[in-house]
């Protein structure tokens, strides 16, 4: 009865059904102003096609802006032209099936597979409710990654590319170049497919009006930038964690950015571990953690991103995990994945957490550790096998 338990609850099915009731629960939060996300999407379509402002606030159709690119116009039109309850229905199911997608037909074992989709589920439950195309943004990177495994560059160039041209994070793929095999194809396929997303959302509406959508976008983002610094919504991050704690607004975030490329970047050194996937799976986890960790945007549903990335990280590993890591992956789950929940006493999330963004400490942490075994570790070597799922 144990065995048969255990093969239902790590069946592709099964947990597929369970993905898409989580992209279901999305719509309970809908007719309580909660649609609100979904709304600023439905609009940049509809504001593309009237030529209107796509960076000021529109009080009467939603609250908040839209920061999205106007490439994203083309990206939202088919869930923006039907009804908003079954558009946003539409949206949150393609989202998570993408996410499923992009894990499931990815190069990890049925081990690590699992192990994702279990461990991400309450993260994936944060982003639904609040209709994030951060969902897909975990998705394009992981998909940066097997395209550029399987040789895919044109593919990877065009996830990598539709990634920047919607929110920019998608510029993170680029961290996977080094892992082509075919650079130079890369680089055509890239600069093809920038020029095609910059030119598309033109067919639409007008070049003039296209090019100073690009410019005003630009300047949202560099003032959203200024926002963010001690917003308890966003800034959830390493450089919001600082930040917060230290509550001075003097200094430049280059302080801390710049040590963290150096840190991020000094894997690439070890030449001879490019050989061994564990290690390319850790860098990948690496990318998908530095992407909120080191954007003043992130915020609480945009953790699916990073939490994926620390799944991915337990499980690459060709070595056996210690209890320590066991506890750090349950602190994880404890400290970040639920730290917004009802389950957390409100007092705890109201004068602590979210004030000083600890959502983003465990993570940190983690991206620490994996940042030493990145440098010390040899990723060919395998202590003890994984367990294997049946």
């Amino acid at each position: 009865m144990k065995d048969k338990l255990k093969r239902y609850l790590t069946e592709p099915r099964t947990l597929l059904w369970l993905w898409m009731i989580i992209a279901v629960t999305g719509m309970t939060r809908f007719g309580h102003g909660r649609e609100n996300n979904f709304l600023i999407f439905k609009y940049v379509y509809w504001h593309v096609i009237d030529k209107l402002p796509l960076y000021i606030h529109y009080p009467e159709q939603y609250f908040d802006m839209n920061h999205y690119g106007p490439f994203f116009s083309l990206v939202i039109a088919p869930f923006a032209v039907p009804p908003t309850w079954l558009g946003m229905l539409l949206w949150l199911v393609a989202l998570t099936l993408l996410l499923y997608v992009a894990i499931r037909h990815n190069v990890f074992s049925t081990y690590q597979q699992v192990f994702i989709y279990w461990f991400c589920i309450h993260e994936l439950l944060n982003g639904v409710q609040m209709q994030q195309f951060n969902i897909a943004i975990a998705a394009i990177i992981l998909l940066a990654y097997y395209f550029t495994e399987k040789e895919k560059d044109f593919w990877a160039a065009f996830v990598i590319m539709l990634g920047t041209f919607v929110k920019l994070y998608g510029i993170v793929g680029l961290a996977f170049f080094l892992f082509s095999k075919h650079k130079g194809r890369l680089v055509a396929s890239l600069a093809f497919w920038a020029v095609v997303m910059f030119v598309a959302p033109m067919l639409i509406s007008s070049p003039e009006y296209i090019i100073g959508q690009y410019h005003d976008w630009y300047v949202s983002l560099v003032e959203k930038n200024a926002d963010n610094m001690f917003s308890h919504g966003t800034n959830i991050s390493l450089l919001g964690l600082v930040r917060k704690i230290s509550g001075c607004a003097t200094y430049s975030d280059l302080w801390l950015l710049i040590p963290g490329v150096i840190a991020f970047a000094l894997p690439y050194l070890r030449l001879k571990q490019y050989q061994n996937e564990a290690f390319r799976q850790t860098l990948l986890a690496s990318v998908l953690m530095v992407t909120v960790l080191f954007s003043t945007g992130s915020e609480n549903s945009g953790y699916i991103i990073a939490v994926v990335g620390v799944a991915i990280w337990f499980t690459a590993a060709p070595w056996q995990r210690s209890k320590w890591d066991v506890a750090l992956m349950v602190y994880v789950f404890i400290c970040c994945t639920m730290a917004h929940s009802d389950l957390v006493p409100k007092f705890l999330r109201e004068e602590y957490i979210k004030p000083y963004g600890l959502k983003a400490l465990p993570v940190v942490i983690v991206w620490l550790k994996l940042c030493y075994e990145m440098y010390v570790r040899d990723y060919a070597k395998q202590i003890e096998p994984k367990p294997a799922m049946r």
